[in-house]
């Protein structure tokens, strides 16, 4: 399922060249894809981490193919992808789009620990969802 949420370019955003600076777009990024991860997923991560549960990246690619300026409104995507070796890893791809066009693309990577310390795994919860995600290839 691809989900999207709509935001809007921020002044203090944007760099001097005009165009929004490339750090940003990986936090508009992880705004949508909290959003997804709590309704979609179900798993609140404040309340989660609370409960000694932390989820957390452990990797992301991202490619910048157009840049997004000012009071630019714009849609970003996420949908999840299992995980072919069924490693504890859930993979979300992302994308920012701007009058149809996609500006950026991105692979988040990201797995549960615990808060104490120890392995990664994927919540039962979770795991029923990623069932019927597709895999994602290389």
């Amino acid at each position: 399922m691809k989900y999207s949420k709509e935001y809007v370019a921020k002044e203090e955003h944007i760099d001097v060249q005009g165009i929004m600076d490339g750090l940003y777009y990986p936090f508009y990024m992880e705004y949508c894809r909290h959003q997804y991860i709590d309704e979609v997923l179900g798993f609140n991560l404040e309340n989660e981490a609370k409960n000694g549960v932390n989820m957390v990246l452990s990797e992301y690619t991202i490619s910048f193919l157009r840049s997004l300026k000012k009071g630019d409104t714009f849609t970003v995507t996420c949908e999840l992808f299992r995980d072919k070796n069924d490693a504890p890893k859930l993979h979300f791809k992302q994308a920012i789009i701007l009058n149809g066009k996609v500006t950026t693309k991105a692979t988040f990577t990201g797995t549960c620990v615990p808060s104490t310390g120890g392995r990664p795994f994927l919540p039962d919860s979770i795991k029923a969802l990623t069932e019927n995600a597709p895999v994602l290839e290389d």
